[in-house]
């Protein structure tokens, strides 16, 4: 699971890198990936994720296990 964020999904999409003559060549999108620990209290464990900077604000808003659970249900984790 490469550069996908196991919270939301995000992964690398593709587009165009264009100059001042409108040429057009491929590139790539890269999501903004960190990895990072999260404790959860209620198992007495830490757990370690691929999370992207969105990921880490759904995070803090919902909390670790509902953001996990929710990612279970949609297949990202």
């Amino acid at each position: 699971m490469a550069r996908v964020c196991q919270i939301t999904g995000k992964k690398v999409i593709t587009g165009n890198n264009v100059s001042h003559s409108n040429v057009k060549t491929k590139r790539k999108f890269q999501p903004n990936l960190f990895t990072k620990k999260f404790y959860i209290a209620e198992e007495d464990k830490w757990v370690t994720l691929k999370v992207s900077a969105a990921g880490l604000r759904t995070i803090d808003k919902k909390g670790i296990v509902a953001s996990m659970k929710e990612a279970k249900e949609k297949g990202y984790l």
